[in-house]
């Protein structure tokens, strides 16, 4: 059986929020880390590191208020384009988090899964992942999507790869290619759609992540950079997400009197 995960320091509890009005998945961009420790005269490595409290607490807090899915930037297919010494920093560092939190994040009975691209990704970070990805398997607290050399455009082109493979070997009409068919062949077929999408550190773009799932997703953008962010940041997020209109391109006339 899994157990709860400690409370926040503070003594805070999730705020009541119906169950419906909860969303199912919550896609994160973890920003801010580099300028967060610059700003304290440190190098970009030490936001990184000050991060992953914070990862440990929201999702924390995304078990508190039923959040059943969380999704996370890790690494994008652009951070290739930083400094050699802060992709080596990276690949370790997400190596060493997976190392770190995988027991605990098995004891609270999250299920850890990874999305991105093998190729140029580290042998030990893979590795790390699919040890991951196995030893949680079986859970379904919540799942915890690591998106490791991930971007969205990337994870498209990759699925439209797929299926034109499969037109070329006959198995597939592309007269009846849907957006199901689409669907199927990303990453995690399995992961529903983003509800909430969730950035930090004042920036208000998506960067290539989840774009396909996220295409109504309620955005929301915190002021905070990652590193000071906690499990009430994402409940006031989810507060603000449960107070939205969702109407998926429909609408009800509503004539003001």
């Amino acid at each position: 059986m899994p157990i709860a995960p400690p409370p926040h320091p503070s003594g805070a509890r999730p705020p009541a929020i119906p169950a419906e009005l909860v969303p199912q998945h919550v896609a994160i961009v973890m920003d801010g880390n580099g300028r967060w420790a610059n700003a304290r005269g440190l190098p970009r490595t030490a936001g990184h590191a000050a991060g992953e409290a914070s990862l440990l607490d929201v999702v924390a807090g995304a078990i508190e208020i039923g959040v059943k899915h969380v999704s996370v930037y890790a690494f994008s297919t652009e951070n290739w384009k930083r400094s050699p010494d802060e992709v080596r920093y990276l690949m370790g560092f997400n190596r060493d988090v997976l190392r770190r939190q995988r027991d605990t994040m098995n004891d609270w009975g999250v299920r850890v899964r990874w999305a991105g691209r093998r190729p140029r990704l580290w042998r030990s970070v893979i590795k790390e992942l699919e040890t991951a990805e196995e030893v949680t398997r079986g859970n379904d607290t919540c799942t915890l999507t690591m998106c490791v050399n991930y971007g969205g455009r990337a994870e498209i082109a990759d699925a439209v790869q797929a299926i034109g493979r499969e037109v070329a070997a006959g198995r597939l009409d592309p007269a009846k290619i849907t957006e199901k068919t689409i669907a199927r062949h990303l990453d995690e077929p399995d992961l529903p759609d983003v509800d909430l999408f969730l950035r930090t550190s004042g920036e208000q773009r998506t960067s290539n992540f989840m774009i396909w799932q996220s295409a109504y997703a309620e955005l929301v953008f915190l002021d905070e950079p990652w590193p000071e962010v906690d499990r009430r940041h994402l409940w006031r997020a989810v507060e603000t997400y449960a107070r939205r209109d969702r109407r998926f391109g429909g609408a009800v006339d509503q004539p003001v009197a």
